[in-house]
């Protein structure tokens, strides 16, 4: 099983990443190695990501057995921790983000078939 290897660089710190549009969205998941929870987490927002934000995101994932240093600057406390840097406001999820609502409500985002949310 492989496993993806973080950028050694952020994509607000690289100027080869490009600035983000104002409709993209950057996300950082922070795992712990390739335990259970976290290759589920990785494999769950992926599917999200490509399915309600196709072409629209940029996704860091950060091994903390790799980049320790990172969990203190971002202030996690359990992983696999997914913070959504933009657009604002910045938003934490903890978990496998296995239940997909509730990811794309911490996304800011509402499912195709679903309306607005709120929407009665």
């Amino acid at each position: 099983m492989s496993t993806e290897q973080p950028p050694d660089t952020s994509p607000t710190d690289d100027p080869a990443w490009g600035s983000p549009r104002r409709d993209d969205y950057l996300l950082r998941l922070y795992v712990t190695g390739a335990t259970p929870n976290s290759t589920r987490a990785i494999a769950n927002l992926k599917r999200i990501c490509e399915e309600h934000l196709e072409g629209r995101y940029t996704l860091e994932v950060i091994d903390l057995y790799q980049h320790p240093e990172r969990a203190k600057e971002a202030q996690i406390l359990a992983a696999p921790t997914l913070i959504k840097t933009l657009p604002p406001p910045l938003r934490r999820m903890i978990g496998t983000l296995s239940n997909e609502e509730r990811v794309l409500l911490g996304l800011d985002l509402h499912r195709r078939d679903a309306g607005e949310v709120g929407e009665t």
